[in-house]
């Protein structure tokens, strides 16, 4: 019989454990069997699985497998099996445990059917995921990594206490629609937007994925938040409100992105905007709003890990990853060049691309549900990714100018997981049915419909021309080394300065007030000093007749008050 009930994150917790007991080729074929068994295992699932146990007076569902839960899954084991190849040539044994631990708690939490199941996953998430940025071995990211680690097990603080209150309020722990009724929702809506790194809660995202290893950030791009997505789509849609964040998200990155030198973090910025795309379609939350949010966050997936793998391959080959010190490498890396060519053009929606057959049931249905002006957002946007992800990013790695460096392509491991992503992306963007048959709502959505492929095409034909146009004037912005902060600064400038002042004012009260104390202090001794010298009034003796009569007078009074007021 098949073991239907076995649980998707045990598989990744094995190989962990395999992985950090063995090593050299029979840990790569260990790492690489069992996921490919647990990929494997999933899809011949015959139908929906629910395993359901009993935890004091509640009832918890620590697996349950859907419609919803089941296309993340296969996309999140295809992102695994591809990480895992893209690693295979490291040694680093803690790189490669925690990266199975990381991927197999976002396997929990992806198939948790309650809110204390995806608590438990959410915090191991966090804190398996921050070793992949540490494991760099830097001071830069050892201190991008705390104040990662301070954000992500902040968020999983607030989602247990939003589920507490939600418990209180509907006596269940069952993890479906929470909505926004009660003090609960909006706090489980919170801990979700930190790891969908909403507007001012995202600089946890673009301060430590630039910071990670050349293969952690590989990881890190597919799973933290496309976990928070799937809860999102869990448990919010139809949330109006989601629109308008989502729009925000999918706008305010291009501005930092542009200015950016690090390729990384320019890619980290492109992650949010796409991130945008899923959220709006969350918030619409229609069959076909939430089919284009599921399509995007599996295809983006796939070609975000494409670039982020190609940019790895550059940092692995030159040590270099910033615009300013790297270029001309298509000369020595035209393998890679092509390969991230091809994510470009998936991350830009073009037609035959991934992109391009996902992103567009989001703009159909929000035209479709009369928000014409977020469609025009989104428009504009898409337009946007293509300037700093479809361009920026292989323009400036291969061919912008030549930095002089001579190398070579990465190994063999890596050109293989990017091929296996490139052809995905193709794969999807050619047979959009392959995607769209895996969905949570069956749909007929044609995406090359003709009005569909010619305002996309011609979109992005015209966002090309104004970058060429804009360089050839001289006016676009050039490559600068500098540091950009955003919303970051909040914390990282102005609370410490704040803090710094406010030290400094207590510190000034407290040296004040210690004076003052002393000054007291002393005077006290002083006096007292002054008393007990030998020719001080304390030295003096006096008669012991004084002291009976004060004696008798005490107690004349003791016995008045004694009569006066009786019990």
């Amino acid at each position: 019989m098949w073991p239907t009930e076995l649980p998707a994150f045990v598989p990744f917790f094995v190989a962990a454990l395999l992985a950090l007991v063995t090593r050299g080729h029979l840990r790569s074929v260990l790492m690489l069997s069992i996921v490919t068994l647990s990929g494997l295992h999933l899809w011949f699932l015959d139908g929906d699985v629910l395993v359901n146990m009993q935890f004091l007076e509640y009832e918890l569902a620590p697996y349950r497998v859907d419609s919803l839960s089941i296309v993340f899954g296969y996309v999140f084991h295809i992102a695994a099996f591809v990480s895992i190849l893209f690693a295979l040539h490291i040694k680093d044994t803690m790189q490669h445990v925690c990266g199975l631990l990381y991927a197999g708690s976002a396997m929990g939490a992806l198939f948790a059917g309650d809110l204390l199941t995806l608590f438990v996953f959410w915090e191991i998430l966090a804190v398996s995921s921050v070793f992949l940025v540490w494991a760099r071995r830097t001071e830069r990211a050892y201190q991008s990594g705390m104040r990662y680690l301070i954000i992500q097990v902040g968020s999983g603080v607030i989602l247990l206490g939003g589920l507490l209150l939600h418990v209180e309020q509907t006596g269940s722990l069952e993890f479906d629609f929470i909505g926004t009724d009660h003090l609960g929702g909006w706090l489980i809506l919170l801990a979700f937007g930190i790891k969908s790194a909403f507007p001012l809660l995202h600089t946890w995202l673009t301060d430590a994925y630039p910071e990670a290893t050349p293969t952690g950030t590989v990881f890190l791009s597919a799973f933290t938040t496309k976990t928070a997505i799937y809860t999102l789509a869990r448990g919010y849609p139809g949330t109006e409100l989601l629109i308008y964040v989502g729009a925000t998200m999918a706008c305010f990155p291009i501005f930092y992105a542009v200015i950016q030198n690090d390729l990384r973090r320019v890619l980290s910025y492109s992650l949010i905007n796409q991130l945008g795309f899923m959220v709006c379609g969350i918030g619409i939350g229609t069959a076909l709003a939430i089919n284009g949010a599921v399509s995007h966050a599996f295809v983006h997936i796939i070609y975000k890990s494409l670039l982020f793998m190609s940019m790895g391959a550059v940092l692995y080959r030159t040590g270099k990853i910033k615009a300013t010190d790297i270029g001309g490498l298509y000369k020595t890396m035209p393998k890679t060049a092509v390969l991230c060519i091809i994510g470009a053009a998936s991350i830009s929606a073009f037609p035959l691309f991934s992109g391009f057959v996902a992103k567009s049931m989001i703009m159909a249905a929000a035209m479709k549900e009369g928000y014409p002006w977020i469609w025009l957002v989104l428009l504009l946007a898409s337009a946007g990714v293509l300037k700093h992800a479809g361009i920026q990013i292989p323009y400036f790695a291969f061919f912008a100018h030549d930095s002089g460096i001579r190398t070579s392509e990465p190994p063999k491991n890596m050109l293989l997981a990017m091929t296996i992503a490139a052809f995905l992306c193709l794969a999807i963007g050619i047979y959009p049915k392959m995607l769209y048959q895996l969905l949570p709502f069956a749909t007929d959505f044609n995406p090359y419909d003709l009005t569909h492929v010619l305002a996309q095409t011609q979109l992005l034909f015209f966002a090309m021309l104004a970058f060429v146009w804009l360089n050839l004037q001289g006016v676009y912005p050039p490559e600068k080394v500098a540091i950009n902060l955003d919303a970051e600064w909040l914390y990282r400038r102005f609370l410490r300065r704040l803090v710094e002042k406010i030290s400094s004012y207590v510190q000034g009260l407290d040296s004040e007030l210690k004076l003052k104390v002393e000054d007291r202090v002393n005077w006290l001794v002083t006096y007292f000093a002054q008393r007990h010298y030998p020719t001080g009034k304390g030295t003096v003796i006096r008669p012991t007749g004084n002291m009976v009569m004060y004696i008798a007078i005490l107690l004349a009074a003791y016995l008045w008050l004694l009569l006066s007021f009786p019990h």
